[in-house]
C-alpha cells in the first residue's frame, strides 16, 4: 500500500487499508491490480479525477488539427490566376495544411491530358518552397488531383 503523499506504508489487509483511508477521509484506490500483491494508494479520487481531465484538455488544446484545403486550376489558367492560386496553396501551406490540387478537364480537353499533368508539375515547383507532393497526379474521372504536404520544420 502506498500512503497518500507517495510514501510506502506496508503490506496489509484490504480491510486494515480501508479504514485507514476512510479514517483520514480519503478513498482507497486499487492501481495495479495484476500485481502480487496488488497495489492500492490513499487518495482523493475525486481530485485526481479532475487533474487527469484537465491535463488530458490541456494536451488537446495543444494538438494541432491538419485540414485539407482544396485548390482547382484548369488546363488554360492564365499566368496571374496560376500565381494567385499557387500563393494561396502556400499560405495554407505554411499555416500547416494539407493542399488538395484538382485539375478539371472540360468537354475536349480529355483528349489533352498532358496538359493538366504540366500545369501540376509548374504548380509543384511554384509551391516547393512550403511543401512536397504526397502523391503524385492521379486521373479520376474528368479530375487530375495531386496532394501537397507542408515541409518538415527542422
Amino acid at each position: 500500500m502506498i500512503g497518500e503523499d507517495g510514501e510506502v506504508a506496508g503490506m496489509m489487509s484490504s480491510s486494515a487499508a480501508l479504514k485507514l483511508a476512510y479514517d483520514k477521509g480519503l478513498d482507497l484506490v486499487l492501481i495495479a491490480p495484476q500485481a502480487t500483491p496488488p497495489v492500492c494508494r490513499i487518495m482523493d479520487y475525486g481530485k485526481y479525477r479532475f487533474d487527469r481531465e484537465k491535463k488530458e484538455k490541456e494536451a488537446k488544446k495543444k494538438q494541432q488539427v491538419v485540414e485539407l484545403k482544396e485548390v482547382q486550376l484548369s488546363c488554360r489558367i492564365d499566368v496571374h490566376d496560376f500565381e494567385t492560386k499557387a500563393r494561396n496553396a502556400v499560405r495554407f501551406l505554411t499555416a500547416g495544411n494539407k493542399v488538395r490540387v484538382v485539375v478539371r478537364f472540360k468537354g475536349r480537353e480529355m483528349a489533352h491530358q498532358e496538359l493538366g499533368r504540366d500545369v501540376l508539375t509548374r504548380f509543384e515547383a511554384a509551391v516547393s518552397s512550403a511543401g512536397t507532393v504526397e502523391k503524385k497526379p492521379v486521373l479520376d474521372g474528368r479530375l487530375m488531383t495531386m496532394i501537397v504536404v507542408p515541409l518538415k520544420n527542422n
